[in-house]
């Protein structure tokens, strides 16, 4: 049984990976096509408005994603039965997306004029994309907890190829402006759900979350009534946890720009954008590693509540061996080619430090362990625990970034985000380690 599920997980990871690292490069092409055809203000302003989406959907809708693809494997695997978790991951998210919308409207003054310089366009592509990215991650949460891995890559693939078709009109001169580029983002999450109906169809509507082509698993001990009767204040116990921890996540990914632009007065959104360009070391690798985060929830979920506790740890260790030896091949590319590899794909007038460079690499490899070890914590239902580990360490990234005395702003964010990557790293350890002895947990 254990090797079964180590090979559904392989080959899971496996079909992600091609799907999500092709969305990876395309991704790269949307922000290159529009680093060389947009001034550095507009760039930069689209930077902002990526970051200030892609900070909104992962702390509101990922909880749910999570959920879904953690309490649809738990029930696979002991027998559960009945649709309330839907219902209840529902709830959840509409309630999420309503607060939204009423919160940025609330505040269009300050986002409309503050972040986007007066942008209207960019500020109702922000509602309209945050809005259409709840479905998303719902949609997402589902084909996942069901192991519809193929689906899941078809569904992410699909979204960068409808954004990255933005970028190439005004490359190609059929449209042209920043307003062009941004509404890629709007329109990538609605057409990426064609996929879903395809994905689940008539046997989904039949029987309920499907199992991938998988024989329905023994389970290893008969399904409990806490389980099958999963409550609101059960998800949302879960969900408040892991909204805390896609906060601080996004913190390590965007409060560098973020700040940057605050800070630094006339010249914030270009170097706001420059600052973005070197995370995206950090944060390209974190579009293939979704594969991994997609499939190894729901799989070390199954082998939790079945008690197999010795291929859970393997898991876990052979994707941290793995995670080891890729950050050190993009920091050795870095070391060799960094400054001439980013300036071939953004261009532009900036000077890209090869040290800085090396720093992110680093940064990213321990960033990614943590990533990885938060699965681990959250398959065992220790989302409370692991949110305490994110907190501190993001808390920490923003204290670094606020201290005065830094010429060179950069390098401020580049040194922060390793250290504080450590910091996290070693804190989610301490914890596996700590409840490793115990075995996998309830929640």
């Amino acid at each position: 049984m254990a090797a079964a599920e180590d090979g559904s997980y392989g080959r899971g990871a496996a079909i992600l990976s091609v799907g999500i690292g092709t969305t990876g490069l395309i991704t790269y092409g949307y922000f290159s096509l529009a680093s060389h055809n947009l001034s550095e203000s507009d760039y930069g302003g689209i930077t902002l408005l990526w970051s200030a989406v892609f900070i909104t959907v992962s702390v509101l809708y990922r909880p749910v994603e999570q959920l879904l693809s953690r309490t649809i494997a738990d029930r696979d695997a002991r027998g559960a039965h009945g649709r309330e978790h839907l219902r209840v991951a529902a709830t959840i998210q509409l309630t999420l997306g309503v607060l939204f919308a009423a919160g940025a409207l609330a505040l269009r003054g300050p986002l409309q004029e503050g972040l986007f310089g007066g942008s209207e366009t960019l500020f109702w592509v922000l509602i309209v994309t945050v809005l259409a990215y709840a479905v998303s991650y719902f949609a997402r949460g589902l084909v996942a907890g069901s192991r519809r891995y193929a689906a899941y890559g078809g569904l992410v693939l699909m979204e960068a190829l409808s954004r990255v078709m933005f970028a190439v009109a005004v490359g190609v001169g059929i449209a042209e402006g920043q307003s062009v580029v941004a509404l890629g983002m709007a329109a990538a999450p609605i057409v990426s759900l064609a996929v879903v109906p395809f994905a689940l169809g008539r046997r989904w509507r039949r029987s309920g979350p499907p199992s991938a082509g998988h024989e329905p698993a023994e389970p290893a001990e008969p399904a409990v009534a806490g389980e099958a009767q999963f409550t609101l204040a059960h998800g949302t116990g879960f969900a408040v946890s892991v909204l805390a921890i896609m906060l601080a996540e996004q913190t390590f990914l965007n409060a560098g720009p973020l700040l940057v632009k605050a800070t630094e007065g006339e010249d914030g959104a270009a170097l706001a954008g420059f600052t973005f360009n070197v995370l995206l070391i950090a944060r390209a690798p974190l579009q293939l590693f979704q594969a991994v985060q997609t499939s190894i929830l729901p799989h070390l979920t199954r082998l939790g509540a079945r008690g197999e506790t010795d291929p859970f740890r393997r898991t876990v260790n052979v994707t941290l061996v793995a995670i080891a030896g890729f950050a050190a091949a993009v920091a050795l590319v870095m070391l060799i080619a960094g400054p001439a590899v980013m300036d071939l794909v953004f261009g532009g007038s900036f000077d890209y430090d090869r040290l800085g460079l090396v720093l992110i690499s680093l940064g990213m490899g321990l960033y990614l362990a943590a990533a990885t070890l938060n699965q681990a914590l959250l398959a065992r239902g220790q989302a409370r625990q692991a949110c305490g580990a994110w907190l501190t360490a993001a808390a920490g990234f923003v204290g670094f970034l606020l201290l005065p005395g830094f010429d060179d702003r950069v390098l401020q964010v580049e040194t922060g985000y390793v250290a504080c990557a450590l910091v996290l790293c070693g804190l989610l350890l301490a914890l596996y380690r700590s409840e490793a002895s115990d075995g996998p947990a309830r929640p």
